[in-house]
């Protein structure tokens, strides 16, 4: 990849020079640069447990450079964040609906005696035979039943109903219409035409008060293998939602399960989309302003990284070092992959976690911190009701594009939004969002994992069909005064792959992490700290790439903007930042 600016670059570093004030705090002022000594790194990480086969730490101490005290030491493997309180889906019916729950072209249609095993579960279920996590959730059969219902109104030969299928449904299905809740029935032949034998409930069916009229009429469209309007869609989306489970003024998780996948399943409109994006954009209020020059929004996937480095965190710390504030977003837990993510990683550092936007841009603001992570629980309650409903459907769900493209604190300069995505097909529509946003730059980047991390590994033989790792794609503004401007005639638009072995990179493998938070801490600060390696690596060539792309200040050139970002480590000041930010998360009101 070429330089794509000829303007000479300017560098300007906003240094970290005011110390934190540890009076407020039980525990010695924390290191301010890169002076405690290997040793003492080392044994902050690996206290009380030690490195697995699979890099997995089974505890860690954060007394030895002065994090603050928190209530628990929290778990170092990323499953163990999924909240004990929530329900376990029946795998039986889970490993189905991983084979039907998807796409026209991916669904792999069930055999005669997977099929007759999954009915013969939901009929024991219905009868009150299985009991805890053998239950099949209503959520469950909302959204296997929504599946074969679309597969067979509207999906192609290939992928509809297989001939065990057919036979199992045959046999299962007239017990299973008198066992069933109507709503259930409805979702699973809402015409009473599928099943071959008379049906008056779906056709009649119009739900249990008005929260769920609309989304019934919706849903009817949905299943059929239509797609809806924009306002369609966010009306039934604020009708149902937040999702209260226990609550009759909410909806049914059946249903709002079997419209999530559905639209998922027929590939969702950019209408669709925008809709789930902006449904609750005034839930908390008009987003705080913060007064910074420059502000990256950064959509990684919620659910994490399962078995790479994931370098986000880091890569933010480094690029607040020379004013290029960066937001980030998620939340502790989510399915399907349930992976490391940011909230994790600063949660297990001793950072506060529960900030609110106006706390974010204070952050922002902060000339010692530069950055700042908000969840999703404290940004949209609405959305994050939906996360265990999210487990039993399987698959993901138009949200997990959406949610990448937030804007949860706006800024007095320049906006850009950074997302990550896996599918092809999906780039297009998350640069759509990022215009709908308004902000001057937006990049798509296909990732290791669909995450933003950015490999320096050779592209491997076996991956030269699609879209290649490393993938980019994206548009900035070329005036700033016009970047609002509904024509776009101000935007500028590229795309093209990032071999990292042109910018200097020796190709090595992506460090594993196998879903060890501890281990991708140790990764990251082990960089910070100025360790060369892959990861270092990793750090400064999304760092750059990012500012590059995005057309920042000083990074015309791609040399000086790996040099900028190489400098910022090896400073001290991108681990400064780090550490100021999980003791200053804690004081910001």
């Amino acid at each position: 990849m070429k330089a794509l600016f000829n303007s000479d670059p300017s560098i300007s570093f906003i240094s970290s020079t005011h110390t934190v004030n540890p009076r407020n705090f039980t525990q010695p002022k924390i290191p301010t640069s890169l002076h405690f000594t290997g040793k003492d790194f080392d044994r902050w990480i690996r206290r009380k447990g030690r490195l697995t086969a699979k890099a997995a730490i089974d505890s860690a101490t954060i007394d030895d450079i002065g994090f603050p005290e928190i209530e628990f030491r929290n778990p170092s493997i990323s499953s163990s964040y999924r909240s004990s309180k929530c329900r376990i889906p029946n795998q039986t019916v889970l490993d189905a609906q991983a084979k039907v729950c998807t796409g026209p072209a991916q669904t792999k249609p069930l055999t005669e005696e997977q099929a007759f095993k999954v009915l013969d579960t939901i009929l024991r279920s219905a009868k009150g035979e299985l009991k805890d996590e053998e239950e099949v959730s209503k959520a469950q059969l909302g959204a296997f039943f929504a599946a074969m219902t679309i597969r067979a109104n509207s999906f192609p030969e290939a992928t509809q109903w297989s001939e065990g299928e057919m036979n199992a449904m045959n046999t299962f299905w007239p017990r299973l219409v008198r066992t069933l809740p109507p709503d259930i029935i409805f979702i699973a032949d809402p015409e009473g035409s599928i099943m071959g034998v008379g049906n008056s409930i779906g056709p009649q069916y119009v739900g249990n008060g008005t929260n769920e009229m609309r989304l019934v009429g919706a849903l009817r469209e949905v299943l059929a293998g239509g797609h809806l309007g924009y306002e369609e869609v966010q009306g039934v989306l604020k009708d149902v939602l937040p999702l209260k489970l226990e609550n009759d003024t909410s909806a049914s998780e059946s249903l709002l399960s079997a419209f999530l996948i559905g639209q998922r399943m027929n590939r969702e409109t950019d209408r669709e989309l925008k809709a789930y994006c902006l449904a609750f954009d005034d839930e908390r209020g008009p987003p705080p302003i913060a007064d910074v020059r420059s502000l990256t929004h950064y959509g990684e996937p919620y659910d994490g990284n399962t078995r790479y480095f994931r370098s986000t965190l880091f890569v933010a710390a480094v690029r607040s070092c020379y004013g290029e504030s960066c937001l980030l977003h998620g939340v502790e837990w989510m399915p399907p992959k349930g992976g490391v993510n940011e909230e994790q990683m600063l949660k297990f550092m001793g950072a506060n976690t529960q900030l609110y936007p106006l706390q974010a841009k204070k952050l922002l603001e902060d000339e010692e911190v530069g950055f700042a992570y908000v969840s999703q629980r404290e940004a949209v309650p609405s959305l994050y009701s939906l996360h265990e409903l999210r487990e039993h459907i399987k698959k993901r769900p138009p949200l997990a594009t959406s949610e990448k493209v937030q804007r949860f604190v706006r800024a007095r300069g320049r906006e850009a939004i950074v997302a990550g995505f896996y599918h092809e097909g999906y780039e297009e529509p998350l640069l759509m969002l990022m215009r709908r946003r308004g902000v001057h730059s937006g990049l798509v980047v296909k990732g290791e994992e669909g995450a933003l991390s950015m490999t320096t590994r050779l592209r491997s033989s076996s991956s030269l069909k699609g879209l290649p790792v490393n993938y980019c794609s994206g548009f900035r503004s070329l005036n700033v005064a016009s970047a609002y401007e509904v024509d776009g005639v101000s935007r500028e638009s590229f795309n093209l792959e990032v071999n990292a072995k042109d910018y200097g990179f020796e190709p090595t493998d992506t460090p594993r992490t196998d879903r060890s938070i501890s281990r991708n801490i140790q990764l990251g600060l082990s960089a910070l700290r100025g360790e060369k390696g892959p990861a270092y690596d990793r750090i400064v060539l999304n760092a750059a790439v990012v500012d590059h792309l995005l057309g920042c200040d000083g990074a015309q050139d791609i040399s000086v903007a790996l040099d900028r970002a190489r400098e910022a480590i090896d400073s001290g000041k991108a681990l400064t930042k780090l550490l100021n930010y999980i003791k200053i998360s804690h004081k910001v009101k």
